[in-house]
């Protein structure tokens, strides 16, 4: 009777055990998503503002109809254009017209304004260098009069990015060296309270990989719930935060979010698997006098 009363509170402790670091490598990998999140909608936003970044092609006044659509496709097609839209003298003027509030043709005898392509660049154009680069190349048709861009808001832009990607990225590092030391010491406090067992399996002549399987193979396994714990409360939040930023976070962003939960599925994978082969190891080596 007191046998089976003793086994009864050892299964329990047990699964006490396993469901302590459950819930404590979730939490973690949950803290770890939520950054990898924001680290996600930061670049996405990034880009975003990126985009909204470009520059505007005058053209020459006396510049043909069919070489303004070849000069508009050579554009569209280079790797660093995202979309080019053609402005007409006449449509120039109406511009102009509207941001002065009055139609100034009214005091001329003729539309002064050059046509022009309104460029938009990708991402990974939109710095200097690139559209210093750009320029230079372009500036070479005579089909083209001047170029214009904003270089100071490309500066600025591109140095706001840049703080903002390196105090992300050193966060997101000290965060994963704290996640991966948690859930070690969560997964080798859980280890410890077996290290009689360990040691008496290899006292009956069990090797170290077979004592050391069984332990990686729930290590594993419990690597996977909690991943799949802090995905599910990842997606609660997202949810409940898309109630009050509706245009930042999207549910429908599915690449973003199937990259971002194999990640935290990859993490809770590797980091349980490591932690619990070298928290198995440790008491493998221990002398049977060290381990009371």
């Amino acid at each position: 009777m007191a046998k089976a009363e003793e086994k009864t509170f050892q299964k329990r402790r047990l699964r006490g055990s396993y469901l302590s670091v459950i819930i404590s490598v979730s939490l973690v990998l949950f803290t770890l998503g939520l950054l990898g999140l924001i680290l996600l909608y930061a670049q996405k936003l990034s880009n975003q503002v990126k985009e909204n970044i470009g520059f505007t092609v005058y053209l020459q006044d006396d510049i043909k109809e069919v070489d303004v659509l070849r000069l508009q496709k050579a554009i569209e097609v280079s790797p660093y254009s995202s979309s080019v839209e053609y402005v007409s003298k006449d449509q120039a003027a109406e511009i102009l017209k509207a941001d002065l509030g009055e139609d100034f043709l009214d005091y001329l005898d003729y539309n002064p304004l050059l046509a022009s392509l309104e460029v938009k660049l990708n991402a990974d154009y939109a710095d200097p260098d690139s559209l210093a680069s750009i320029k230079s190349s372009l500036s070479r048709s005579s089909r083209i009069k001047e170029i214009v861009y904003q270089e100071s808001l490309v500066a600025m832009v591109q140095a706001n990015v840049r703080t903002l990607s390196i105090v992300l990225g050193s966060f997101s590092l000290l965060l994963l060296v704290v996640a991966i030391a948690l859930i070690n010491n969560s997964i080798r406090l859980s280890i410890y309270s077996k290290r009689f067992l360990i040691k008496s399996m290899q006292l009956v002549g069990a090797t170290q990989s077979f004592i050391r399987r069984p332990f990686v193979q729930k290590g594993i396994l419990h690597g996977i719930y909690s991943a799949l714990i802090a995905i599910l409360l990842i997606m609660g939040v997202m949810y409940y935060t898309q109630q009050f930023l509706p245009d930042l976070i999207q549910i429908q962003d599915i690449e973003i979010l199937a990259y971002l939960f194999v990640i935290v599925l990859g993490l809770g994978i590797v980091i349980s698997w490591v932690s619990t082969s070298l928290a198995v190891r440790k008491f493998l080596r221990m002398r049977s006098n060290k381990i009371y």
